[in-house]
């Protein structure tokens, strides 16, 4: 069973200082991007470091 990401709404704040580049993805992930912050009062960028964080923490490499 797969497990789920919990993301807990906060208060928002300010921005955090991380580097800075720039991605292309598609209309339909930042549509649903839009609504998972707007749900958790988190900005995108939060949203996308939480999601990224608990992907690389989740990978597996098939060696095979």
């Amino acid at each position: 069973m797969k497990k789920k990401l919990i993301i807990k709404k906060k208060e928002l704040r300010g921005e955090d200082g991380y580097k800075t580049f720039s991605i292309r993805i598609k209309d339909e992930t930042v549509e649903n991007l839009n609504d998972l912050a707007t749900k958790t009062n988190r900005t995108r960028n939060e949203l996308i470091n939480i999601l990224l964080d608990y992907a690389l923490d989740e990978c597996e490499i098939d060696e095979g």
